[in-house]
């Protein structure tokens, strides 16, 4: 049979089996079974950037590599480096800053001095976090797409498609990882310091600003550099200091965040819609439905249980940040404006935040930040700022989310524990304290019910180390 004498449906199969396996294409073959007058030659590097891309996703997972391209690209289109005076103006920003933070906090400062980068520096230093942040969108996209054409193939093609499954999941993914490119180096051009979109994305003790949008940002807010600086430097110092004291808040914030994104799942009914209105001649058209948010549904219960959550944790640390740096740049002249302008700023994020929350579905700004600085500041004038960064300490120590609402009882507990008075004892400590008493019971008494010879026990303890 010659090429003239295949129906439609023979000649997709027989393209899809080439692309699949990595042989040429014809791009006449292409532009005939799609009715397209498209250049030859163009369709021709078109698919062989499929192909590539195809190629690289062969064991179905999921490279960062075009997101790390993309955004690269981006941070560095019209990026600055670091000018010697940039660079001096910044540490001597950051020395004061530091010196009047130790007044208005406990915590110590960090070992890593703090650095002044450049917009492909920060995306260099951030992307590990973006991509775990992602990486549960993007794998549910991937399946939902190798789905999509599980459905839409014909039967006697469904043997391809099941071989190609991984394939085209890592295909799936890639599109997604491309886009998030886009949207990380878009906030490269937007973000000042590295606690400036509200989660860790660097590494926990580390303090950076970044000079050339630094600049930017003063310019829009006619405040004089030397009052901004000080301010945005004792913000980045005091959120280095607090990740660097509770070693384990980092990890709690992620996999919180973790906790949210596994519970994504793509809209099939709307990636199918999609799909068949999409023109593949118009990338922009893909782009948009991508940033829309298109392909995610409606938050289940158990995330909005999750971003409940992740939004009091986030909003504990923001507002710890927002006091303690109101209370080191208190010698500031302009300070009022800058905080309120720095606040309202924060709250309302920018366009790639924008585009960022309807890709992966999660807006990082924490609403109840006034609240929990509130309670924040009410503890350290009830009880000193001691105590109220030592709830830092330990995980089970941290402010819930009624200590948010009424910062009362909180400080009735503090106040007590400084007086050295027990805490009055709750359920869970009536239960732990049964299960200790029950567990000794049976130490006691031995497996068979009666008392065992210690003596020929080795593992017996001596009588002052038994559970109470």
């Amino acid at each position: 049979m010659t090429d003239d004498d295949r129906t439609p449906d023979e000649e997709f199969q027989e393209l899809l089996r080439r692309l699949m396996s990595g042989g040429a294409i014809d791009p006449e073959q292409l532009s005939r079974m799609a009715g397209m007058q498209m250049d030859p030659a163009m369709l021709s590097q078109m698919m062989q950037q499929f192909q590539g891309m195809f190629a690289g996703a062969q064991d179905g997972s999921i490279s960062w590599d075009a997101t790390k391209r993309q955004a690269l690209h981006l941070a560095n289109q019209d990026g600055l480096g670091v000018t010697d005076g940039q660079r001096t103006d910044l540490d001597q920003a950051f020395t004061l800053a530091g010196l009047w933070l130790s007044e208005a906090t406990t915590l110590s400062p960090t070992a890593e001095l703090p650095r002044a980068i450049t917009r492909g520096q920060w995306v260099e230093q951030t992307l590990p976090v973006w991509q775990e942040v992602a990486e549960p969108v993007a794998t549910s996209i991937a399946d939902a797409l190798t789905e999509a054409l599980r459905s839409q193939a014909p039967e006697e093609m469904q043997d391809v498609v099941q071989s190609a499954g991984r394939l085209m999941r890592g295909v799936g993914g890639s599109l997604f990882a491309t886009q998030l490119g886009q949207v990380v180096g878009k906030l490269s051009l937007e973000v000042v310091s590295g606690s400036d979109v509200g989660i860790p994305v660097m590494p926990a003790g580390t303090a950076v600003l970044l000079p050339q949008n630094f600049a930017e940002l003063g310019a829009g807010l006619e405040i004089p550099d030397d009052q901004l600086a000080l301010y945005i430097a004792a913000r980045e110092l005091a959120s280095a200091r607090l990740f660097r004291h509770a070693k384990w808040l980092r990890l709690h914030v992620l996999s919180q965040i973790g906790d949210y994104a596994r519970g994504i799942r793509v809209d099939t009914d709307a990636l199918e819609e999609m799909a068949s209105r999409l023109d593949p001649t118009n990338p922009e058209e893909l782009r948009q439905a991508l940033e829309s948010g298109a392909l995610l549904p409606q938050q289940t219960e158990a995330q909005q249980r999750a971003l409940a959550r992740l939004e009091n944790l986030l909003a504990l640390v923001e507002g710890w940040i927002d006091v303690v740096t109101a209370d080191a740049t208190s010698r500031v002249p302009q300070l009022d404006r800058i905080a309120e302008a720095i606040r309202r700023r924060r709250a309302e994020g920018g366009p790639a935040e924008d585009a960022l929350g309807a890709l992966v579905g999660l807006r990082l700004r924490p609403r109840r930040m006034r609240e929990a600085a509130a309670m924040w500041r009410a503890v350290g004038e009830a009880v000193g700022i001691s105590a109220r960064d030592s709830l830092w300490d330990y995980p089970d120590l941290m402010p819930t989310s009624e200590d948010i609402d009424d910062p009362a009882a909180l400080i009735a507990r503090l106040e007590a524990q400084a007086r050295g008075e027990a805490p009055a004892a709750d359920d869970l400590d009536d239960a732990l304290a049964q299960l200790l008493r029950e567990e000794a019971d049976k130490s006691e008494d031995g497996p068979a019910g009666g008392s065992q010879d210690r003596d020929d026990d080795p593992d017996a303890r001596p009588e002052g180390d038994q559970p109470v």
